[in-house]
């Protein structure tokens, strides 16, 4: 697949999130895609709404995209969940970073919607600088949002400097320090 590599040593799973980062570039959602449809799988994923226009929207809906109305007051996360609870297959690929630009504060939600659902988040890290996606680690959601969260940005933290455009991406700085 243009000369990247897959180091997948997760099981697969019917049901589990799939926490993708850095995210930096399309080139993330592209090299991201067709990895997982080459391994014979097929995860959903989110992306803001503006990206569903004609026509572009009806093929990212039949490869799994769910878009994102930031604007509406419902909770994403309890609709997803259920239909993770529900579902004999659930995959769905998300970015904690949320977006392409730099941030220093991940979003939480596919975290809530693992819990809500009890399903693994599985870390893929798209790793632009080797041209490899890693995926060696695998969180059961404890309800310590602090310490798994440490534990994912931990994971992630072999990844700096990798993405396709290092200067976009950060680790969580958020996090209360360790007690």
């Amino acid at each position: 697949m243009m000369g990247w590599t897959a180091e997948i040593t997760v099981p697969h799973r019917a049901k589990c999130i799939l926490c993708v980062a850095p995210h930096t570039s399309n080139q993330d959602f592209l090299i991201g895609e067709l990895l997982y449809t080459a391994l014979g799988r097929k995860a959903g994923f989110l992306m803001k709404k503006e990206w569903f226009f004609w026509p572009l929207g009806m093929w990212l809906r039949h490869i799994g995209g769910v878009p994102v109305f930031r604007s509406k007051h419902v909770s994403l996360t309890d609709q997803l969940a259920e239909m993770a609870r529900n579902s004999s297959y659930f995959n769905l690929a998300v970015t904690p970073e949320g977006t392409r630009s730099r941030t220093e504060t991940w979003k939480r939600g596919f975290y809530f919607i693992a819990q809500k659902a009890d399903i693994p988040i599985q870390l893929f890290a798209i790793d632009a600088q080797h041209k490899r996606v890693v995926c060696t680690k695998e969180v059961f959601p404890t309800g310590n949002i602090d310490a798994d969260f440490r534990t994912i940005v931990d994971y992630y933290r072999a990844f700096d400097g990798c993405a396709f455009h290092p200067e976009k991406f950060a680790l969580d700085t958020s996090l209360p320090p360790l007690s």
